[in-house]
């Protein structure tokens, strides 16, 4: 029996890629190749884009998927939520769709852009939004360009994709309202996820997955401390877990083992050499399993 799997197409794909090998998956993708290979013969792996994923998961052309929360909703069909992939550092980022204007535009608030015409290639989700604003407005479908489109004056508005508005903001963009938020998700073909061996493939799959990604920001720290100076050492660590503490052969000494957030190591190992650890190591983690 294989698992078959869909693969985000696109601006998705090397996050993906990278996140499944550090769960412990070799996938390789050949030039416009749609059939990715991978290292697990359990698996039978395409590559599809994010925005048509839960389509086939639901009509059973793939076992499951990864695709945004946001074209789950846009595609309107029925799949199994198995669990969000967030990744905060880069790569599975929550993402926010938002109504924007010209910087110029007299457009201040949802209710202006009434009998205006609006582009966006979210058209159901945008639909649904200005239905319970009770806004009546023109949605047309947006191939691509959609912001250039607004900055000529093709459309009055636009429905876009952002993580930062950085790129609205370059194109003199203006953000009236946020429509919706999304994560990445794994989704599953309703009776895929009622078969025992393919639920649990699945579930061990978003198991490691997840702690690939918990891993991305956090890193192990080793050193070597004096007893006489545990406690204190043991106070410039983080206060959030209980660090591994064991003897060393050497009478007087133990070695302290623990996990922390990346960011904050830069500030924590001067403090702990000053508290009298020695020999600090800090080593990149590929998993973490809570």
């Amino acid at each position: 029996m294989k698992l078959k799997f869909g693969l985000p197409k696109g601006s998705l794909q090397e996050a993906t890629i990278r996140m499944f090998k550090k769960a412990g998956f070799n996938i390789s993708i050949s030039l416009r190749s749609y059939f990715p290979a991978i290292d697990d013969d359990e698996i039978s792996p395409f590559l599809l884009r994010a925005q048509e994923m839960a389509r086939y998961v639901a009509d059973g052309a793939l076992d499951c998927g990864i695709t945004g929360g946001d074209w789950t909703i846009e595609s309107g069909r029925d799949v199994v939520k198995v669990c969000e992939l967030i990744y905060g550092k880069q790569g599975f980022r929550p993402v926010r769709w938002v109504l924007a204007v010209p910087n110029d535009s007299p457009i201040k608030k949802v209710q202006d852009l009434k009998g205006k015409r609006i582009a966006t290639e979210l058209v159901n989700t945008t639909r649904v939004y200005f239905k319970k604003k009770k806004v009546d407005v023109g949605i047309e479908f947006s191939w691509g360009a959609t912001e250039a489109k607004v900055a000529v004056g093709l459309v009055d508005a636009i429905v876009e994709l952002t993580e930062t508005g950085s790129s609205l903001r370059a194109n003199n963009l203006r953000i009236v309202e946020t429509i919706c938020e999304s994560t990445t998700l794994i989704v599953a073909n309703k009776d895929s996820w009622k078969n025992k061996w393919k639920r649990e493939k699945i579930e061990s799959i978003a198991l490691l997955l997840k702690g690939a990604i918990a891993a991305e920001e956090k890193v192990g720290l080793k050193m070597n401390v004096e007893e006489k100076n545990l406690t204190n050492v043991i106070s410039a660590l983080p206060a959030m877990k209980k660090p591994t503490i064991s003897k060393l052969s050497q009478k007087g000494w133990c070695a302290i083992e623990t996990i922390v957030d990346e960011k904050i190591v830069r500030k924590i190992i001067p403090k702990l050499k000053e508290q009298g650890a020695e020999g600090i190591i800090e080593y990149p983690l590929n998993k973490v399993i809570s």
